[in-house]
């Protein structure tokens, strides 16, 4: 028993060594994972001064990179449209140097809305290195976007809607002299300034009416184009003061598609019927039953009025409704008569052409555009026969009492409460802001 203890004690002592090894090795095994970029280890009592050092050069072959043919290095510039620019001095600045390209956008026809150069837009392009046009991107004022690209050795070109993105932009202002004199001092557009004109136009007389430091308010839409402003849009809201008297209006549009302008209350601030379905014009023929017609050699009754007015003239529908005749009719000519609601309905005749997309139950709104001054049926010059019928009998519409505008349906006054009392926060904004800038 005595002789067997110290073998025990040395079996011992060697598993403690054998023990403490492997916990060396397996914490050096470890360090890379707390971190350390590396780790290593040489066994106890290993003989270092007789190894040797040996540098190994040796070279490595990377891979090949194919080589491919590829078009010239290619440039996109930008350039605003500047007062008196033509289209030679705005290629001339984007750095185009190719007469074809010149040539081609002077004399295609589809880049005729370039000819009409409006400062502060923008054309972009993209060129060679040489200045070649590649391709050039502009969009008018109407929102149509012109393309024009290089293929081959010659160039096409192509028109389509501009893609959009609608706004709202609130504004304020204060009459000193006119109403445009103060559009123009905030860099309102005209387009916005005439429309606020039209809105209030029956209670402001803005020729004689204003007074200084009349005040006004609007919300309106603006089109734009990745960012960059195309257009304006519609007046949403509108606010003015005058001597004293403030008078609101909201625009609101059902899902019927009538649209047009109420107080916030719900009443409608227009007419329900045009006096004149022509912006300019003078009135050639009034409306009689005892008329010589110049064309039968007769005498004979005229029911309607006829507006003498170049050919090609704009004619805009007088009230919203839905076209019930379009088309030829004996002494009319061309001929587009519209139900209105109830017993109304107007009719167009002696027209050159119509308006593109109408037909036989097309909807049409108050001031759309429908047809254009001719001379075709009985006419001895161009003018537009106007006629004002109630359950088909011919009125005077020139004296015959107008209708009112008609009020919103019941079943979408909780749709528009909703949107006037949106579109009033929006100018109590433009009211505040305002009166803290003036503070």
């Amino acid at each position: 028993m005595q002789n067997t203890k110290p073998e025990i004690l040395a079996q011992i002592d060697a598993e403690q060594e054998r023990k403490f090894s492997l916990r060396w090795m397996v914490a050096l095994s470890t360090i890379p994972l707390l971190g350390m970029v590396a780790a290593f280890g040489i066994a106890p009592q290993t003989e270092t001064s007789s190894i040797s050092l040996q540098t190994v050069v040796e070279t490595v072959q990377l891979p090949s990179i194919a080589q491919t043919d590829s078009d010239p290095a290619s440039y996109w510039r930008e350039e605003r449209i500047q007062r008196g620019d033509t289209i030679a001095s705005l290629l001339s600045r984007l750095n185009v140097t190719n007469q074809d390209a010149l040539n081609f956008l002077r004399s295609d026809k589809q880049a005729t809305t370039l000819h009409q150069l409006k400062p502060g837009k923008t054309v972009q392009a993209t060129t060679t290195e040489d200045g070649d046009l590649v391709s050039l991107r502009y969009i008018s004022g109407n929102g149509t976007l012109l393309e024009v690209e290089k293929q081959g050795n010659s160039f096409t070109s192509s028109e389509k809607p501009a893609p959009m993105e609608r706004h709202a932009v609130l504004k304020s202002g204060e009459i000193s002299s006119s109403l445009f004199a103060a559009t123009d001092a905030m860099n309102l557009p005209d387009s916005v300034a005439i429309q606020i004109a039209e809105i209030f136009s029956s209670d402001i007389d803005f020729h004689q009416d204003l007074r200084k430091g009349d005040k006004f308010a609007i919300v309106y839409e603006t089109l734009s184009n990745n960012g960059v402003p195309v257009k304006e849009g519609r007046v949403l809201a509108a606010e003015f003061t005058n001597q004293g008297k403030t008078y609101r209006a909201i625009y609101f549009q059902d899902p019927d598609g009538r649209g047009s302008y109420y107080t916030p209350e719900g009443k409608n601030l227009h007419k329900a019927f045009l006096r004149s379905p022509l912006e300019f014009s003078r009135i050639s023929s009034g409306f009689t039953n005892a008329r010589f017609h110049p064309v039968l050699k007769s005498w004979r009754a005229h029911k309607g009025v006829d507006y003498a007015a170049p050919i090609g003239t704009r004619i805009k529908a007088t009230a919203d409704g839905t076209i019930a005749l379009i088309g030829k009719q004996s002494g009319y000519g061309n001929l587009i008569v519209i139900q209105n609601e109830g017993r109304f309905s107007t009719a167009y005749g002696h027209l050159s052409g119509f308006a593109k997309g109408l037909h036989r139950g097309s909807r049409v709104n108050q001031g759309d555009v429908i047809g254009f001054v001719g001379m075709t049926g009985l006419a001895t010059g161009p003018h537009l026969h106007y006629e004002f019928r109630v359950a088909g009998v011919q009125r005077n519409p020139l004296s015959v009492d107008l209708p009112t505008a008609f009020p919103i349906a019941a079943k979408y006054r909780s749709q528009f409460a909703d949107a006037s009392q949106l579109l009033m926060t929006q100018l109590g904004m433009v009211r505040v802001t305002r009166v803290a800038s003036l503070d």
